[in-house]
């Protein structure tokens, strides 16, 4: 069975989910972002020996102390901040907590299940990973002994495949809805709120009157403020 340490890049509260901003108002965004935080984390937390929080934002420094998990700050870098944050955060785990596998985790997957992190426990291969929609990844572990470095940007998820391929890493898919949700879209919060209950995510986007009914149009739910029909 493996012993995970896990790895949460978050870039900053002010500029988090930007791609929602016609839907919600910053301050919003900010709550959305700290609230799937606390459902990752309150999730996993049995599951992982640690979790460690990566940005330069003090705000999220902040809402580590709050949660009691570690925090690393991301170091100054001038190109592919996400996977150079990721890099510094791996470096220092390697350090302060030797011999244990790397799960990287985006922030913002609040279905995802303990269950899920059991079964990458359970798996013994080199390089675990679960897809986003998209071709993205929202799940990705792999073994310390490698020197692996992340590729998370557009069709992350087949760069981690070939790199692993590459260093000849023994590969294992989890295929699963919960953990390739993410929420960047109305659509996505509307998925929340039909699978989501439970979580703090769901109690958010209910207290600010977010309802979701099925549509025939382009899109296949039709999420609405209910303040605002």
């Amino acid at each position: 069975m493996k012993d995970l340490v896990t790895i949460i890049p978050v870039s900053s509260f002010n500029n988090s989910k930007t791609r929602l901003s016609p839907f919600l108002s910053p301050d919003e965004r900010i709550k959305l972002l700290k609230v799937m935080l606390k459902d990752i984390t309150t999730t996993i937390s049995k599951e992982v020996d640690e979790i460690v929080l990566v940005s330069k934002d003090d705000g999220v420094k902040n809402f580590a102390k709050e949660l009691q998990i570690n925090f690393v700050e991301e170091k100054n870098h001038e190109k592919d901040f996400l996977n150079n944050a990721i890099s510094d955060a791996v470096e220092e785990v390697k350090v302060n907590f030797p011999k244990k596998d790397i799960l990287i985790l985006p922030s913002d997957i609040p279905l995802l299940k303990a269950k899920h992190i059991a079964t990458v426990k359970n798996m013994n291969n080199d390089l675990i990973i679960s897809p986003s929609k998209g071709g993205g990844t929202n799940l990705l572990c792999f073994n310390e002994k490698f020197d692996y470095k992340t590729h998370f940007g557009p069709m992350s998820y087949f760069k981690h495949l070939n790199y692993a391929n590459q260093l000849g890493m023994s590969i294992n898919i989890i295929e699963s809805f919960y953990v390739s949700l993410d929420m960047n879209t109305p659509e996505d919060l509307g998925e929340l709120m039909l699978h989501g209950a439970g979580t703090y995510t769901y109690e958010f986007l209910s207290s600010i009157n977010l309802v979701v009914k099925s549509s025939h149009g382009k899109e296949r739910l039709d999420v609405q403020r209910e303040n605002e029909k």
